[in-house]
């Protein structure tokens, strides 16, 4: 198991960001997600090579119960997660992220 997760900054506002319009919604929605991104990550930590293969070295493995996916590569030392990014978006974006935009 890879112990080590880094949240680029534009993930970790990923996060924030979804949180928040989920608990504007309903309370407690927000913490739903993220226990769901917590499960997620916690599978790539596990089974890193589990999920497809995006571009080149990077992964993403869909967000059970929510409409998003998490972009990350994953190294001997470290997962490093670029985006969790919400499906309806332009794929544009997380493809920007992983320098392929």
């Amino acid at each position: 198991m890879i112990e080590r997760v880094i949240y680029l900054p534009e993930a970790s506002s990923d996060v924030a960001q979804a949180y928040a319009w989920y608990e504007e919604r309903a309370p407690g929605l927000g913490e739903d997600f993220l226990r769901c991104v917590e499960a997620a990550v916690l599978t790539i930590q596990r089974h890193p090579q589990l999920y497809p293969v995006a571009v080149d070295d990077f992964r993403h493995a869909l967000i059970r119960r929510f409409p998003f996916e998490i972009f990350y590569e994953a190294a001997p030392e470290a997962i490093v997660v670029y985006s969790v990014f919400h499906c309806s978006q332009d794929p544009q974006k997380w493809r920007k992220r992983l320098g392929h935009g």
